[in-house]
């Protein structure tokens, strides 16, 4: 055990008594190929060394399981967790048939304080353990909020493309049968004065189409009632069809009777039948327009989101960048949270890394929305002073604990189970405002309020900034 220990380099430096009073504390512990060493969350009060075999390290990041490192013999495991107290920042599992020596905590305080070879050694492998860890996490991390937006912007475009591919596909029906009934008002060759009124009445039709009146449902029963009835004695097929349509056509039992006066008994029913297929064809292009509209914006925001094709600086109005993040997310939002959106007038823009300013917006809502459970309010306020632009999000969530506030922006420090967050998002954030930006964040919270505040100078000069 001795010349295994002294092979290591923490322990390469430490007087032959020590070598042997930490070989007498060791233990040793054997895993089968797939068995866990430790979960992520366990409290760490045992490192261990590795003798034979191999140890998989595991992050639980977005309920992914990400592959961080795999240790060899020589190595150490869990020594993170006995450093500062806390729980395992990732599981352990063994990649193949294991030996393992286990040494507690009170042992390893004691090797720290007799060896500063074995501190120094300690200290090396942290630094790069730490490297390593959040090099791969930060990745996973920007993967796993690309999934999550790429996610929430398909729901978004679903019910719209859909409505597209639905209009469109009535609109074949619709546009065949208000020929036809072209074609059949071309049988009684109206008047000049009948064509011009016909004409007043599918214009008319095309407005209504677009800004539908709104009728009470029991008033609209009653009036498709009477409809079909004036169809039904002037022996209209499919009278109960055609009468909703004229309905959305504002047309009344006056109306119809009016165009009888105008284009006589017999062309009126025909007439009638027109500006129902009108309003149709009309109520459908207008759906299928809306339809596509919605995709347009969504498309925009997208762009905006992502800054696509522009340079890494630019020129940005903050509120916009708000609104597209809040965009991107309103598939979470919406299932029972209210935005209240407060932005002062005439804010002035400023200079930043608009897809990095972004993500920071992205990390702070989506934060809210969890630490709501889906339900709640979330208030966004964006004013400026003379040298900043403020934003401010409030949420009316549990709150932060105050003995935990000021660790928010450490790197993996997480208020969320193991497995629903690295422990990076407010790390990055931090980051991207205070390092990239020159600017602050704060955060004030207690049950009932939580508000983060990020302060952007008006004229940070990023020029030269990597």
């Amino acid at each position: 055990m001795k010349d295994k220990l002294k092979n290591v380099p923490m322990f390469a430096d430490l007087p032959d008594q020590d070598l042997e009073d930490l070989a007498e504390a060791i233990t040793l512990q054997k895993l089968e190929k797939g068995e866990m060493l430790f979960e992520e969350g366990d409290q760490g009060d045992v490192m261990y060394l590795i003798d034979s075999g191999e140890i998989e390290i595991l992050k639980i990041s977005s309920e992914r399981q990400v592959l961080l490192n795999v240790l060899n013999p020589g190595d150490v495991v869990g020594e993170m967790a006995l450093l500062d107290e806390s729980p395992r920042m990732a599981g352990a599992r063994a990649g193949a048939p294991t030996t393992l020596l286990a040494i507690k905590k009170a042992t390893f305080d004691d090797l720290l304080d007799q060896s500063p070879s074995a501190a120094r050694s300690m200290f090396d492998t942290v630094i790069e353990r730490l490297r390593s860890t959040e090099g791969l996490l930060r990745q996973s991390e920007r993967m796993a909020q690309l999934g999550t937006l790429t996610a929430g912007v398909a729901h978004e475009l679903n019910n719209p493309a859909a409505a597209v591919k639905r209009g469109a596909a009535q609109l074949t029906d619709s546009v065949e049968s208000y020929a036809k009934s072209q074609r059949a008002i071309a049988g009684f060759a109206l008047s000049p004065s009948q064509e011009d009124a016909l004409s007043a009445v599918l214009a008319e039709v095309g407005e209504l189409a677009l800004n539908p009146p709104e009728i009470d449902p029991l008033d609209r029963s009653d009036l498709e009632y009477e409809l079909q009835n004036w169809l039904e004695e002037r022996a209209i097929e499919d009278a109960w069809q055609v009468g909703p349509d004229l309905v959305n056509a504002g047309f009344t039992k006056a109306k119809l009777d009016s165009l009888e006066e105008t284009f006589g008994s017999e062309a009126a029913p025909a007439v009638a039948i027109l500006a129902s297929k009108s309003a149709g064809v009309s109520g459908l292009l207008a759906e299928v327009g809306q339809a596509s509209g919605q995709i347009s914006n969504i498309v925009g925001s997208l762009k905006t989101y992502s800054y696509l094709d522009q340079a890494p600086v630019q020129t940005i109005d903050v509120s916009e960048g708000v609104d597209s993040s809040l965009l991107m997310l309103r598939g979470k939002l919406k299932q029972g949270i209210t935005v209240h959106r407060k932005y002062a007038e005439n804010l002035p823009t400023i200079q930043a890394y608009g897809s990095e300013l972004n993500q920071v917006w992205t990390n702070i809502i989506d934060n809210a929305v969890d630490a709501l459970g889906g339900y709640g309010e979330l208030e966004v306020r964006i004013y400026s002073s003379h040298e900043d632009v403020i934003v401010e999000i409030e949420d009316n969530g549990p709150g932060i604990p105050e003995d935990i506030q000021h660790r928010i922006f450490d790197s993996f420090f997480t208020t969320k189970e193991p497995g629903k967050g690295t422990g990076l998002g407010l790390d990055i954030t931090y980051n991207i405002i205070v390092h990239k930006h020159r600017g602050n964040i704060t955060v004030l919270s207690h049950p009932g309020k939580t508000c983060f505040q990020i302060t952007l100078p008006i004229d940070g000069d990023l020029a030269g900034q990597s």
